[in-house]
């Protein structure tokens, strides 16, 4: 749907430096050469910044890292050859020579006072109680094997031999008190739809709960879930809603109550 295309390079194409939220600067080397007309991340922005009437003329990488330490006070003592030696350095790291710190606020917070700042919450009720028809918590998530809705990683063969099928995980009380065995379909049922899946026992799920990942297109969870927003942030409650659990089941088959017809039948 795109009107322009830019033929950027994937991470293992390239050189250059990659900041995560844990504040540790990586050095990321070329591992295999880029495909067809693709073209470096640096080149694209030089040529869009020249045509935008910018004389950005950088010779490479490195030199847009000097100017990030330029920028970046808290960075200011990485240098590129530090990290070529060392691969990664976590900042701050202000000035050359500077080991890093891997943890920080140990002393005081950058406030006034050297204090944190807590804020007092109010518990905000979910929209879905469970109730006697639906006496369970649905909740949906990721899973370590697969990320978000599985797009890449369920292409990975190794991945995906990892964790194939969407299951249920219950607390083994819970699934005493269902008298489900692990191992067993169980049917999960809520205002929205049902979904037939594989019991796994789990302790670390809470009693009168059911997890599930939302990374199957077959076993679509999250069309169970409810779709009400919360008030502030205006994000969807799929985290938590009422669910009703009955043994067996047809192997990952989603019905959807809204259309009417069963859809994402059992993968082949």
């Amino acid at each position: 749907l795109a009107d322009v295309i830019l033929p950027a390079s994937g991470f293992p194409e390239k050189t250059g430096t990659f900041t995560n939220t844990d504040r540790l600067v990586q050095m990321g080397r070329t591992a295999i050469p880029m495909p067809g007309d693709a073209r470096q991340d640096l080149w694209i922005i030089q040529q869009i910044a020249q045509r935008m009437g910018l004389d950005w003329h950088y010779d490479g990488p490195k030199e847009v890292f000097e100017e990030i330490r330029k920028a970046v006070p808290s960075m200011g003592g990485m240098t590129w050859e530090r990290l070529e030696r060392e691969h990664g350095v976590v900042y701050p790291c202000e000035q050359e020579g500077d080991p890093g710190e891997p943890i920080i606020f140990t002393d005081r917070f950058p406030t006034t006072d050297g204090r944190g700042l807590f804020v007092p919450a109010d518990i905000v009720e979910p929209d879905e109680r469970p109730d006697d028809e639906y006496p369970y918590v649905l909740i949906t998530g990721r899973m370590l094997e697969h990320w978000h809705t599985g797009s890449m990683t369920r292409r990975s063969n190794v991945l995906d031999a990892l964790e194939p099928e969407a299951v249920a995980t219950i607390h083994p009380l819970t699934l005493e008190e269902m008298n489900v065995r692990p191992g067993e379909m169980v049917t999960l049922s809520t205002r929205r739809g049902e979904v037939s899946v594989v019991a796994r026992v789990d302790e670390a799920v809470p009693t009168g709960a059911i997890f599930m990942a939302f990374c199957y297109y077959e076993a679509a969870v999250n069309k169970l879930a409810n779709a009400a927003l919360d008030p502030a942030a205006k994000i969807p409650e799929f985290k938590y809603c009422a669910v009703k659990v009955t043994p067996g089941g047809v192997p990952l088959e989603f019905h959807s109550y809204g259309g009417g017809q069963a859809v994402n039948k059992l993968r082949q």
